[in-house]
């Protein structure tokens, strides 16, 4: 249901008093506008569906006032304005409209949420990709070059003694558990240490 307030300034033609009088009496007015008013708001109305009443309100205010002064003319009235001062609806349409908008909502940030899955799954495959990759060519280097295996080893070492450096604890650790390996062949090959 729509409720709808229209305001009209109306007077009569002049020229048509003496028919206006004789016909329709001297509260003209009050007998002749609310049936013309309620007649034309209820043929324009009925051309538009509850949310282009909101959208198209200068339009559907157009069509009720050109209405409105055809139909005031066959009556000697002249309409000076005609506007339509409020549009409201009934609490079951209000409710139906906000439960279709907490609808669209929620549709759209499902649709979110399932793009944000599709860009996660992606970035999880480009980075399993670059592992991979990455895991190749340390396999390559290993078979190509020993000292790589001890590079790694020392550049471990180096973070676990960089992090424990900074830690507040007092920590007494040997080579072997820092995977330095110092006692091992391959170190003292590269290390140049006798053996």
């Amino acid at each position: 249901m729509v409720n709808i307030t229209c305001r009209v300034l109306s007077r009569p033609a002049i020229n048509e008093l003496p028919t206006i009088y004789r016909e329709l009496g001297q509260d003209y007015d009050e007998r002749v506008l609310p049936s013309i008013v309620n007649e034309v708001l209820k043929s324009v109305v009925a051309q538009f569906n509850a949310s282009q009443l909101i959208t198209q309100r200068e339009n559907v205010s157009r069509l009720v006032r050109d209405n409105l002064i055809r139909r005031a003319a066959r009556f000697g009235l002249t309409l000076d304005d005609v506007s339509i001062t409020h549009v409201a609806f009934s609490p079951e349409f209000t409710h139906a409209v906000e439960a279709k908008q907490v609808a669209q909502q929620t549709a759209l940030r499902a649709a979110f949420l399932v793009d944000q899955a599709v860009q996660e799954k992606q970035s999880i495959i480009v980075k399993a990709q670059g592992e991979a990759q990455s895991a190749l060519l340390v396999g390559e280097a290993l078979r190509k070059n020993k000292g790589f295996l001890e590079l790694r080893r020392l550049e471990a070492a180096r973070e676990i003694a960089a992090t424990l450096s900074v830690s507040g604890n007092k920590v007494m650790l040997d080579s072997q558990s820092l995977l330095l390996n110092v006692a091992g062949n391959d170190a003292k090959d590269i290390l140049g240490v006798s053996k």
